[in-house]
């Protein structure tokens, strides 16, 4: 089953989180993730408002996982450290 990846964001350090996001590109796409959402409108509902959203699909739970543990992705997580408040979780999808 595919699974998602989905992540609400409050960038506090543009440039750095941009360096981010481009290297992180690169590591989920090598995962098989795919864009679905990357920012744009929204609606907070519910909870802390972080106004960068990212959903990201990949062909399954284990592919999602094995991507943010990888070296290329854990590389790039280092960017954002610091340069973001940020959730992160994923999900199988039904």
């Amino acid at each position: 089953m595919s699974a998602l990846w989905i992540a609400h964001v409050k960038v506090t350090d543009e440039a750095a989180y941009m360096e981010y996001a481009s290297r992180a590109t690169g590591a989920i796409a090598d995962h098989g993730g795919v864009f679905l959402v990357r920012g744009g409108p929204y609606e907070q509902l519910e909870g802390p408002d972080r106004p960068r959203n990212v959903v990201a699909r990949f062909p399954s739970l284990q592919a999602a996982h094995d991507c943010y543990h990888s070296d290329a992705y854990q590389e790039a997580l280092s960017f954002a450290k610091g340069a973001a408040e940020r959730e992160l979780v994923i999900v199988e999808e039904a």
